[in-house]
This record gives C-alpha cells, sequence and structure tokens, in this order.
C-alpha cells in the first residue's frame, strides 16, 4: 500500500510528458529484463490527447511492449468515443508495436461478457497475477478514474478485476473498467492529471487522507504511485 505517493509537478505540459516518457523508458527496461515484456495500460481524455503522440516518438522496444486498457466505452473499436480510436489515433499508429499486442475491450459486445473476456485476457498477458507493469490513470473533476465514480458500487467490488456498468454518469452508460482491485495489483500506478478544472479534486486526493473520491481510492491502495501534475492541476497543492 503507498502511503505517501510520489508527486511532480511541471510548469508545462511539454514538460510533464518529457517526464512521462523518461519514465516508460526505465519502466519498460526494468520489465523487460525481469520479464521479457512491458505491459501498460492507457488511459483516455484529455491525457491521451496531449501525451501520447509525444510518448509514441520514445525509444523503445515497441516490440515488447503490451498495451491494454484502463476502461472502455461500450461502443465499437473504431467509434469516435472509443478510447480504443483515441489511441489509435494518437499512439499506436504512430509506434511499431505488434497487432498481436495490442489488446483492446470488445466494445461492441454485451458489456458484462465484455468484461469476463477482458479479465480473462488481462490474466493471460500477466501470466495469471493481473499486475500490470504501468497503469496510467487520467482523472476527471469529480475524482473519477478509469470508469470508477464517485459514490458507485463498482468502488465495492473486491474478487473481480475488470467489471462492467450500465449506468455511467457520463454517457455512454454502458462501459467496462478496472476495478480498484485491478489498479492495486498494478507495478507503478501513475496519475496523469493537466488543466485546472482538475486543481480541487487533485488537493482532495492527494491531501485528504479520509476523501473518498475514487482517486484517492485507487492511490491509497497501489503499490507504487506517482502523480504527474501540470501546474494548473496542482495550483491547490500547497
Amino acid at each position: 500500500m503507498s502511503t505517501v505517493p510520489a508527486r511532480s509537478v511541471f510548469g508545462s505540459v511539454d514538460a510533464l510528458t518529457a517526464e512521462l516518457v523518461h519514465q516508460t523508458v526505465q519502466a519498460a527496461a526494468a520489465a523487460i529484463a525481469a520479464r521479457g515484456r512491458f505491459t501498460m495500460a492507457l488511459t483516455g481524455g484529455s491525457a491521451a490527447t496531449t501525451l501520447y503522440p509525444v510518448l509514441a516518438q520514445a525509444s523503445l522496444p515497441w516490440d515488447r511492449v503490451h498495451i491494454l486498457f484502463g476502461d472502455e466505452r461500450c461502443v465499437p473499436g473504431d467509434h469516435d468515443d472509443s478510447n480504443h480510436a483515441l489511441a489509435r489515433r494518437t499512439l499506436l499508429a504512430r509506434a511499431a508495436i505488434p497487432a498481436a499486442h495490442v489488446h483492446r475491450v470488445r466494445g461492441e459486445d454485451d458489456p458484462a461478457a465484455a468484461a469476463i473476456a477482458y479479465e480473462r485476457t488481462l490474466l493471460d498477458v500477466t501470466d495469471g497475477t493481473g499486475a500490470l507493469d504501468v497503469v496510467h490513470v487520467g482523472m476527471g473533476p469529480d475524482g473519477h478514474v478509469c470508469s470508477l465514480f464517485p459514490g458507485h458500487p463498482l468502488l465495492r467490488e473486491e474478487v473481480a478485476l475488470v467489471a462492467a456498468l450500465t449506468d455511467s454518469p457520463k454517457p455512454p452508460a454502458a462501459r467496462v473498467t478496472l476495478t480498484l482491485q485491478a489498479l492495486a495489483r498494478a507495478r507503478q500506478l501513475w496519475f496523469l492529471v493537466t488543466g485546472g478544472t482538475k486543481a480541487g479534486a487533485a488537493h482532495d486526493a492527494i491531501l485528504d487522507p479520509a476523501s473518498t473520491l475514487p482517486a484517492a481510492l485507487a492511490a491509497r491502495r497501489g503499490a507504487r504511485v506517482r502523480w504527474l501534475l501540470d501546474g494548473d492541476a496542482a495550483r491547490f497543492l500547497r
């Protein structure tokens, strides 16, 4: 359990992105030396749009990289709302990652069936442990991470590593997400937070030990947690 998560505040998104690339290169090298592959779960939203085009240019052994997703909307993989489609535009089409190493959620399937299948994929890719090397976590202004929303019953899930929901407060309502259990198993959990609309949630998630925001719950359970924030997102962290 992480009691004092590391946090770094950057004067610009470019500086934050440079650090993300540096940390990724280091994490990939360690994982490949230890296990022969590097498993990384991607986020969606503004973090992906801003950071992933630069990450795609990193000097990584992409043929040893396996890509998974923290969550997905229940839409086809080429839909505008799909995190996979966003990742393809910003990262996957720009880096030499073998197609067989990109493990997407089948959002076009029944949500419950897609969640069961994706947990099986997660376990297969991680040799049965469910422990991804790095999970990228964006955060919404309400403190949600992946598709884990404040007050949602999935925050109490203690068995499944992947779960479906059909009542997301943000559309589309049907989604598949990693659970807090899966985030807790990650070898490294990196929060990528930019923009002033996230500042209040960042303050509470990082500094309030009693916070029940999903971001706070994930951070408290994570094995090795790091926050990468730009100055706007960190403006209340004093």
